[in-house]
């Protein structure tokens, strides 16, 4: 019988969490063995026996989450948002001496989007503009995941794009769209999220695919197209 995953999950109580926590009780290559939340202390000796842990915690807890991860060399996915530049710099400084993956979003359908836009560069005399739309507890504005977008467009087109119209309402799980936009037509790419489940999953299958990695920092993209 293979031996199943532990995975740590930092930030196990949060809305993220719990939908991860579900995925995780019901698979059958996973255990979830150590949910920990902020008001927790840490377990060192549980910490140590994590295979991976799955971060959605907060920007301000990240420094310490990764110094129990180096401590035990443990892989390290990541997918908390509204990162400083010195957070991500500490992404980048942990990634040498462990395996760490970080995505402002982990669905795999926003990963195969972002690898879309850089078709763009065939018509990047086009106008381009990027819109999104997240619930209204949705504190990072615009999101991690449009800013990721907006990066990857600008590379694609060799020019910075307008800064992304960013709409906060109601329950909405999260809707992105890339509009490239001339005289005569018009290009719509648009992504929408149906539930948290779909990060959740794509969080689990990032877990388990990093589980045997080299250090280094990895993305969504990595997970489906290699690195």
């Amino acid at each position: 019988m293979k031996k199943k995953l532990k995975v740590g999950l930092i930030g196990a109580t949060g809305r993220m969490g719990l939908e991860i926590s579900k995925i995780l009780e019901s698979a059958a290559e996973y255990e979830l063995f150590y949910p920990h939340s902020r008001a927790d202390k840490w377990d060192m000796k549980k910490a140590e026996k994590v295979d991976v842990w799955i971060d959605f915690s907060s920007p301000e807890a990240l420094a310490e989450n990764l110094k129990v991860a180096e401590k035990f060399k443990t892989p390290f996915v990541c997918g908390t948002t509204g990162f400083t530049a010195k957070e991500k710099a500490l992404l980048q400084k942990s990634s040498k001496k462990i395996p760490l993956l970080w995505s402002s979003n982990m669905s795999l359908g926003v990963a195969v989007l972002n690898e879309a836009l850089k078709v763009f560069e065939a018509i990047k005399h086009f106008d381009f503009q990027i819109e999104e739309i997240h619930h209204n507890k949705k504190k990072d504005k615009p999101s991690g995941t449009a800013l990721t977008l907006q990066e990857n467009l600008n590379a694609a087109i060799g020019k910075k794009a307008p800064d992304p119209l960013a709409i906060r309402g109601g329950g909405v799980f999260g809707v992105h769209k890339i509009f490239a936009m001339s005289d005569e037509e018009v290009i719509t790419f648009e992504h929408s999220a149906l539930n948290r489940t779909v990060f959740a999953r794509g969080a689990v299958m990032a877990a388990g695919w990093l589980a045997n990695k080299k250090p280094g920092l990895y993305h969504m993209r990595d997970v489906l197209f290699g690195k």
